[in-house]
This record gives structure tokens, C-alpha cells and sequence, in this order.
């Protein structure tokens, strides 16, 4: 079984901020796909169904962004997908607001919820698709950063046009694999 997580932090404080990319990217696509997330289980809300014809879970943690690694394990020793079935979504300060990169495996980079999955899991070779959400202004605490929401209407357009292309992107890792994904990234990105 496949099974998506995005990494944010619950709460309403927390909802559409940058650091809650992977939750938003998840919430489109259980809309894309017909799934409900209303489930409580494994630390996480969690949704069931189909996607590309194939099983899947949805997820969202609860554990807060630096714990995420406490559900992800939870979620694998619960589904057990294959290890290319797991895919986890979440933000990169390290990419420009808006753009997305798809990688096979690898490591956290300065994430600290992906630290937490993949020191926890003891392992880095599933997938991950991360959205842009861009460094902060000069004179911002990173931590201050990634908790604000999207200013202006028009960046709050570009992400979510992210979300709903990061959601794609997932689809095509589910139905026809990585490098399919991966060209997807490639041709939004321009």
C-alpha cells in the first residue's frame, strides 16, 4: 500500500503557514482523489482510497514538525509499503516560493522533520516531493519564517498552484513512477 505523508504542525494557529506545505499538498490531494481525511491513527489524521488504482493512505501527522519520525514509523509498521511507497511532502527554504523538486532518496538537508523521519525510520531511500516556500526577508528568525502565512493574494495564488502540481506529481510517482514524476517537476518548474 502506498502511503503520502505531509509533514506540518496540527492546529488551527499553524494552518496555510510555510512550514504546513505538506499538509496542504496532502488536503489537495485527497480532494483530487476522493479521499477523507478523518481518521485518527498512528499519531496522524489519516485517510484511505484509490489513487491511480492503487491503495493508499494519506496522512497527517500530529506529533509537530520536529517529531514527525514518532507517526512516519507508526504509519509504516501500520501499512508496511514497499520502500518507493512511501512519499513524503514537505516545504524547502532552499527553493524559490512556488517551485518544486522531486527526489527518489536523500538526505534531510536542514529540515528538521525529514531529520526525524529518516533518523527514526533509519533509512532515506523513499521518495519526496518539496515545495518552495523561499528564505526569509533579511532580519527574520528562519523558525519566525516558516510559520508566517502568504502576504499578498497573488503569492497565495502561486502556491497554491504549487500544491495542486505537487499533488500531480505524486499521482504520476504512484501510476507510472519516479522518473515520470520526476519530468513532471521538471516541465512546472519551466
Amino acid at each position: 500500500m502506498v502511503v503520502v505523508v505531509g509533514l506540518g504542525n496540527p492546529g488551527r494557529k499553524y494552518e496555510h503557514t510555510r512550514h504546513n506545505v505538506g499538509f496542504d499538498v496532502v488536503d489537495v490531494l485527497a480532494q483530487r482523489n476522493n479521499i477523507s481525511l478523518a481518521r485518527l491513527k498512528c499519531k496522524a489524521v489519516v485517510g484511505e482510497g484509490a489513487i491511480a488504482g492503487r491503495r493508499c493512505a494519506l496522512a497527517l501527522p500530529q506529533t509537530f514538525m520536529n517529531l514527525s519520525g514518532e507517526s512516519v514509523v507508526e504509519l509504516v509498521n501500520w501499512y508496511k509499503p514497499e520502500r518507493d511507497e512511501l512519499i513524503v511532502c514537505y516545504d524547502d527554504v532552499d527553493l524559490p516560493e512556488g517551485k518544486l523538486r522531486f527526489r527518489a532518496s536523500g538526505s534531510a538537508g536542514t529540515h528538521n522533520g525529514m531529520r526525524s523521519v529518516i533518523y527514526l525510520l533509519g533509512r532515506d531511500d523513499f521518495p519526496r516531493v518539496r515545495v518552495g516556500i523561499g528564505r526569509p526577508p533579511e532580519g527574520w528568525e528562519l523558525a519566525d519564517y516558516v510559520l508566517t502565512g502568504y502576504r499578498t493574494a497573488e503569492l497565495r495564488k502561486t502556491m497554491f498552484d504549487a500544491y495542486v502540481a505537487a499533488a500531480e506529481a505524486v499521482e504520476h510517482l504512484i501510476r507510472e513512477g519516479p522518473d515520470a514524476a520526476r519530468s513532471f517537476v521538471a516541465s512546472f518548474n519551466g
